[in-house]
């Protein structure tokens, strides 16, 4: 059974911080690439950041840039976010995903909330 599994989500002031983290299992967790996305109230689905395989190569979406940090620990299966400087834009339930070149059959969690307000 394949599972991604985050939390971590919660309710942060305004240039707060939060960690969050995705535990991967039932799938060969170092072979994939993984991604963190996320949903604000209204709006579609968008991609945050992601990591590849060995945890050197890291993109980010450029409303994050420069205040959120994606990382993984393939000895835990588990790949973090740490989201610093919090702006109530961040709000939204966030998502890990887990692809691997190849397959058409990503992964997702079931998603954490993230509410930034003060």
């Amino acid at each position: 059974q394949v599972q991604l599994v985050e939390s971590g989500g919660g309710l942060a002031q305004p240039g707060g911080s939060l960690r969050l983290s995705c535990v991967g299992s039932g799938f060969p967790f170092n072979y994939y690439n993984m991604n963190w996305y996320r949903q604000a109230p209204g709006k579609e689905r968008e991609w945050v950041a992601g990591v590849r395989t060995t945890g050197v190569h890291r993109n980010y979406a450029d409303s994050v840039k420069g205040r959120f940090t994606i990382s993984r620990d393939n000895a835990k299966n588990t790949v973090y976010l740490q989201m610093n400087n919090l702006q109530p834009a961040d709000t939204a339930v966030y998502f890990c995903n887990a692809y691997r070149q190849g397959e058409n059959r990503p992964y997702w969690g079931q998603g954490t909330q993230v509410t930034v307000s003060s």
